[in-house]
């Protein structure tokens, strides 16, 4: 049966070349090129799931064109010399046995290196201090160093070095370039006026600023021939305030048109300002999906026969049919919700969209790319096998074995799934009545959509697996005695942690004092004036919601504003940053440096620990977000139920973390059952 959504996957011809459908890889970094920038095995390892699940392009991001002069991750991709092709025909021929373009995208970051990643101070337009340089220098305690002004020569060197690399890629087997030309790169150097204060041919108005981005594509064209797609990145609107906006993108646009032959439309910024736009390109949880589309949807109604690209918190392919159907867009472009299921497009041709597993927009794959390691997703963990697991598929067990899982959150519910991939006789313990452990909690919030698709989804699954055999056994505590008598062969704990409530603070049982997620269950718990107490991601998130229904919320918060920020970004991504933007539009206080004291009928009384002096804040209403414990004493009671060897302790019991720790935990744990 052919699928329902016919607009996603209706083929389109560009210059000859044929591409299947309308699903393209948004670049992402993996990580997994060697130190001195080549493809490697586990690279293109890598990028064959989300080849075998149904994308027609992939793209690699961030791929420089001279790494000597051009690098800002420490496992970058370089296209500046002929030894790069043979390693790069391993990865073009792996998307040719799944009828997928697989590409790069092209790119000089301009004078966003750094200087002692390269030796010499970076390039670009103008001679700027980036506001990264500045900060970089405070850090390492040094002078700021000014980017180099390039000049006609090496202007025309670097337009060279774009079509050398473009040139390659087509050598390697390669058919289509993705251009960076956005997001305060260096291409974007010259066409922003935010960048570019040059008094030459290269600048001054939109269409000298123009004239190195028409070069570069010119030249590319000229190396690469008729029969090769250029398609290229842009930012709609830079949000910066000195930056290019929308009405002179569009006239861009028009610039760049003819040299072009799909425009790929993003946002924002990349590194420069102290990531303050990198929310533009790469939107947090907090953040509205489809963020971006609106820009497609007005360049396609400015120029209607110029192929676009949309991309940016497109979370399903429900989203891109729409997009593709109303003729916002001709192509969409996801990475992290196919990070999530690289197989989604498959999922959807064969019109089961209900298994698509959602994209938490979490950014766990993000602070890999930062540490630096291999990234891998929270909710995919073959994500983070797939050289070990090279067909995305887990082994089959040589001797079937009998299983105990003790807890339905994320954990074990991934934990079945594996269990019952593998071959092994499943059967699930859960205490309550529903499954999704804390992750019920996390998803009661209306804008926590990405969560609740999350706990949909995890009990989908869990229906499957019951349905394939597995036993789920609800309201049903899972003791020592139970264990023992059934006699499992292995178990796996992944009972999940407790909120923290202190009963050494006087008033912690009073009757209108609750944990944060208990009272968004159930709004009749709160009055008018709340203190909340703990600035982490549960706690901002109840004041956000309580404050919007008009409540007078106050959140006090024991550690200084640093130490707090850094403990709400390990936690919370990128989304620590907006939670700030809110918090301060809002005008949601968080007193810092208050430790609760004492909990009265109608205050709370706190020690300030900057003062030295008792702190009092009116309430009528406690909700506490202190953190979670592990359930210790559970894993104690039963870490002796199988053979010792046998039980694995996975998730918040074994210590406390996210989504992603427990869910990869699981995995791996079923894996060696």
């Amino acid at each position: 049966m052919r699928s329902k959504f016919t607009h996603v996957f209706s083929p389109i011809k560009i210059r000859g070349i044929d591409f299947k459908n309308r699903i393209v890889l948004a670049p992402p970094s993996p990580n997994l090129a060697s130190t001195d920038g080549l493809v490697t095995p586990e690279f293109v390892d890598w990028f064959r799931m989300f080849a075998r699940g149904g994308v027609c392009t992939l793209y690699v991001g961030n791929c420089s064109i001279d790494i000597t002069e051009c690098k800002d991750e420490a496992f970058q991709l370089d296209l500046s010399d002929d030894r790069c092709i043979f390693p790069l025909t391993l990865y073009a021929d792996m998307g040719k046995q799944y009828g997928c373009h697989a590409s790069f995208e092209i790119n000089h970051n301009g004078e966003n290196t750094a200087f002692e990643t390269v030796g010499h101070p970076p390039y670009s337009s103008s001679p700027n201090i980036s506001s990264s340089e500045a900060t970089r220098a405070a850090t390492l305690g040094r002078d700021p160093i000014p980017a180099i002004e390039m000049t006609h020569k090496k202007i025309a060197q670097t337009v060279e070095k774009y079509a050398d690399a473009a040139a390659r890629m087509k050598r390697a087997g390669m058919d289509i370039c993705l251009v960076h030309g956005g997001h305060g790169n260096l291409i974007s150097q010259f066409t922003s006026p935010l960048y570019n204060h040059r008094t030459d041919k290269y600048g001054g108005s939109t269409e000298n600023r123009a004239s190195f981005a028409i070069e570069v594509c010119d030249a590319i064209r000229r190396k690469v021939g008729e029969d090769f797609v250029i398609e290229f990145r842009i930012s709609a609107d830079e949000i910066a305030e000195e930056g290019m906006h929308f009405e002179e993108t569009l006239e861009l646009i028009g610039l760049l048109k003819d040299h072009i032959d799909i425009l790929h439309v993003s946002a924002g910024l990349h590194s420069d300002f102290n990531m303050k736009y990198y929310r533009n390109w790469c939107q947090n949880y907090m953040m509205d999906r489809c963020f971006n589309v609106h820009f497609a949807r007005d360049v396609k109604k400015a120029y209607p026969d110029l192929l676009v690209t949309t991309v940016g918190s497109i979370t399903s392919i429900e989203y891109a049919e729409e997009i593709i159907a109303n003729g916002w867009a001709d192509f969409v472009a996801m990475c992290r919700p196919l990070m999530a299921d690289p197989d989604m497009p498959r999922k959807y041709a064969e019109n089961r969209p209900e298994d698509r597993r959602p994209c938490l927009r979490c950014d766990t794959c993000v602070k890999h790319l930062f540490i630096p390691k291999p990234i891998y997703c929270a909710v995919n963990p073959i994500s983070g096998m797939t050289s070990e697991l090279r067909d995305g598929v887990v082994p089959k067990v040589p001797v079937k074995k009998k299983v105990a899982v003790i807890g339905g959150g994320p954990a074990g519910i991934q934990a079945i799934q594996t269990l019952l991939d593998r071959g092994h006789d499943v059967t699930l313990y859960e205490k309550s009545s529903s499954l999704g452990g804390n992750v019920e909690g996390a998803a009661i919030l209306p804008f926590k959509v990405d969560c609740q698709d999350y706990l949909k989804w995890l009990k989908h699954t869990a229906a499957q697996c019951e349905a394939a055999g597995a036993k789920i056994l609800f309201n049903t505590d899972a003791t020592q005695d139970i264990l023992d008598t059934e006699n499992y062969d292995a178990i796996i704990i992944a009972v999940g942690s407790d909120p923290i409530i202190p009963s050494s603070i006087p008033g912690i049982d009073k009757k209108h004092v609750h944990w944060a997620p208990d009272a968004e269950a159930d709004k009749n718990l709160v009055g008018d004036k709340i203190v909340i107490v703990g600035a982490g991601a549960v706690g901002i998130e109840a004041a956000i919601e309580f404050h919007d229904e008009g409540k007078n919320v106050t959140i006090i918060e024991m550690e200084d504003p640093e130490k707090s920020f850094f403990k709400l970004m390990e936690s919370s991504g990128t989304s620590a940053m907006e939670f700030q933007t809110i918090l301060k539009d809002k005008g949601i206080p968080i007193k810092y440096f208050n430790r609760l004291k004492e909990i009265c009928d109608d205050k709370v009384i706190c020690d300030n620990l900057e003062t030295g002096k008792t702190a009092t804040y009116e309430a009528d209403t406690v909700l506490l977000a202190m953190g979670m414990r592990s359930r210790t004493d559970k894993v104690e009671e039963l870490r002796h139920c199988a053979p010792e060897t046998n039980v694995y302790i996975v998730g918040d019991c074994q210590k406390v973390g996210t989504i992603g720790t427990a869910v990869n935990q699981a995995f791996q744990a079923a894996l060696h059952i």
